[in-house]
């Protein structure tokens, strides 16, 4: 009987250490710092797109010297509403980092990760709604619309259809982290 047990190995037995259950504690403060990783980089990809997108603006001349055609995002209140949503998005993760350094050192704090899921809903809204409208223009601006009578105009300004359409790479990247930071704290919450 005991060649058995030699021949198959060392056999983990419901006592022993090997079986133990990852404590409660140590998980909590592992998805704490996830929570924090992904905050930053949220944060970096709103910030990124709202300076991609305030700084697009390209002039081309036309005949004579004083006849200038401007392309600018102030001048599409859509791309203003953008700019806008992308700081304030922006601000509130910034903001919401101290909250997040509390949950890595109390992983306890069960009222702060509530409010942190509302508010982190409240953002991912008002962000699609900033980065799919300012899309539908973008797109627009590329392929033109017979039906609005909108002429694509990125062929003659296209420094600025390329800053205008990468600046919305941040935005969606920062709406799929903002997804999971709200999937996170929702197992945080459970797990209490």
């Amino acid at each position: 009987m005991k060649a058995a047990t030699v021949a198959a190995g060392p056999e983990l037995l419901e006592g022993s250490e090997a079986h133990k259950p990852i404590p409660k504690v140590r998980v909590s403060r592992v998805l704490s710092v996830i929570d924090f990783i992904l905050r930053v980089v949220a944060a970096v990809g709103t910030l990124a797109s709202a300076i991609a997108m305030g700084t697009s603006r390209q002039t081309l001349p036309f005949v004579t010297r004083f006849v200038r055609f401007k392309a600018n995002y102030k001048d599409l209140p859509t791309f203003t509403f953008f700019v806008i949503v992308n700081s304030i998005v922006c601000v509130y993760l910034v903001l919401s980092l101290p909250v997040s350094i509390v949950h890595i050192i109390w992983t306890g704090a069960v009222k702060s990760r509530i409010t942190l899921v509302i508010l982190d809903t409240a953002m991912l809204g008002l962000l699609t709604a900033g980065a799919s409208s300012a899309t539908a223009i973008v797109a627009m601006a590329h392929y033109g619309s017979t039906l609005a009578n909108w002429f694509p105009f990125c062929r003659q300004f296209n420094n600025f259809c390329q800053r205008i359409s990468g600046s919305l790479i941040g935005s969606f990247v920062a709406i799929v982290v903002i997804i999971l930071l709200i999937i996170l704290s929702s197992v945080a919450i459970s797990r209490r």
